[in-house]
């Protein structure tokens, strides 16, 4: 019989595959036919662990089959994928079970013909599975084309960005990003200052066995070593992505846009941010005002800011690829802008095979129209925040030096000067904010500060 968490791994791999849902998309709603948390969680590691590891376990599959992949059935390749990584990765399973269950789950996909053919493979990846056929670090890692071949099949990352990385960055460096994508990624907590301290929220967890440690940049993060963390004096966000909102800088008493809002973690932390005190110049209280584009989304983001008791926050679904409704001047807008999300493959690898290059110059061109919409509703001296989770250059210092090009009203602001607890060491020479694996131990962020002249 089959583990049901295998049968769940199998149908999120499918409806990644087929376009039909992203990873976590598809992981939350297998989750949901599963009553066994362990499932539950084996599910997901193995369909994760299918994505980040893909490239390798189908050069693989091409080596053990004497097949290229075009001429095997979809939902064989999936069940093979599942085996080869079970195989390789979790090898506290017992072999003869990992291929005996994938022999059945091509039957159960209706494919009994090839279950041999499934069999054969398998068994051939077991007998070699300590010695697997996957190009080598090249002993010379000048040599390109052998680089290059080990870092997208060995490290298993599309062709086209390892060569980018390598080109721009060197063999060293982009090993190292390689390698962080392809370790599981922590689970990073960003107290909710609305509720609590970040001390407080750290010694209420350890009374509920969850140890954690402070993060190392981010003010309010918190990472989780031990246990399973409850409560709503924190939310689930990344460390890098913490520190864009501090780039809107300390802003009591503002009225701040945060235009592209969903799934609320950094609106929630700038309602934080408005909420201390009263302006030096202006009593009034801190507002934020929330966008998105989709009805999907901004129900998202109403849970967050549910969840979190955060008030002041004025929800309106804007596409900000249109000028923006707003007739009053914002001290502050910040464009999380939709990118493609090159920084974050670590946690979301079903992204690197979703992504083409091509994709780059359409995103930095929506990125820019969108900068220049939220720069119109921007008060004299106020600030424009742009921000991405990419790390290429047509997405982030392109679209600043074009947004700065194309706006003479507006400033570069170095991000240095944006916040007190901003760390410089994550600000690059530019003035830029900008994380990286190599240097950080984080995901790729980017982030650029923009002020508008005074009358």
């Amino acid at each position: 019989m089959i583990g049901p968490a295998r049968i769940a791994a199998y149908d999120i791999l499918s409806a990644v595959s087929a376009g039909r849902a992203d990873l976590p998309t598809a992981i939350d709603h297998a989750r949901a036919s599963l009553t066994d948390n362990r499932d539950r969680a084996l599910a997901s590691e193995i369909a994760t662990g299918v994505q980040r590891w893909r490239a390798a376990l189908d050069h693989l599959i091409v080596q053990f089959s004497k097949r290229s992949l075009d001429r095997l059935d979809p939902a064989i390749i999936e069940i093979l994928r599942i085996g080869l990584y079970q195989l390789l990765h979790l090898t506290r399973v017992p072999a003869p079970a990992i291929v005996d269950d994938a022999v059945d789950m091509s039957r159960r996909a209706g494919k009994s013909s090839a279950s041999g053919f499934v069999n054969a493979v398998l068994r051939t990846a077991v007998r070699t599975r300590r010695a697997v056929p996957l190009p080598k670090r090249p002993a010379n890692p000048a040599d390109r084309d052998a680089a290059l071949e080990y870092l997208s099949i060995t490290l298993s990352h599309p062709r086209w960005l390892v060569s980018r990385w390598y080109d721009r960055l060197g063999f060293d460096v982009t090993e190292s990003w390689l390698r962080f994508n392809n370790e599981p990624a922590p689970l990073t907590l960003r107290t909710n200052r609305l509720r609590a301290s970040r001390d407080e929220v750290h010694a209420r967890l350890e009374t509920l066995g969850v140890r954690t440690r402070p993060g190392q940049f981010a003010p309010d993060a918190l990472i989780v070593e031990e246990g399973r963390p409850t409560g709503e004096a924190f939310v689930i966000q990344d460390e890098a992505s913490q520190l864009v909102t501090l780039l809107a800088g300390a802003m009591p008493g503002a009225l701040v846009l945060d235009a592209c809002a969903s799934p609320g973690g950094k609106a929630t932390a700038l309602a934080a941010a408005i909420s201390a005190g009263p302006l030096r110049t202006n009593s009034r209280p801190g507002r934020l005002v929330a966008c998105d584009v989709r009805g999907r989304r901004m129900d998202l983001l109403r849970r967050t800011i549910a969840a979190t008791g955060a008030e002041r926050i004025w929800l309106v679904q804007a596409d900000l690829l249109e000028p923006l409704p707003f007739r009053v001047p914002f001290d502050c807008a910040i464009v999380d802008a939709p990118c493609s999300g090159l920084g974050t493959l670590r946690r979301d690898p079903d992204i690197r095979w979703r992504r083409h290059e091509s994709d780059l110059v359409a995103l930095g061109d929506a990125q820019l129209r969108m900068l220049r919409h939220a720069a119109g509703v921007i008060a004299p001296g106020g600030r424009l925040v742009y921000a991405t989770c990419s790390t290429e250059p047509e997405e982030n210092e392109h679209i600043a030096e074009q947004f700065l090009r194309l706006s003479p009203d507006f400033v570069a602001l170095d991000a240095r000067h944006a916040h007190p607890l901003l760390p410089a060491s994550v600000v690059d020479h530019r003035g830029h904010l900008r994380t990286t694996p190599d240097r950080h131990g984080l995901e790729g962020f980017f982030g650029a500060v923009f002020r508008k002249n005074d009358l």
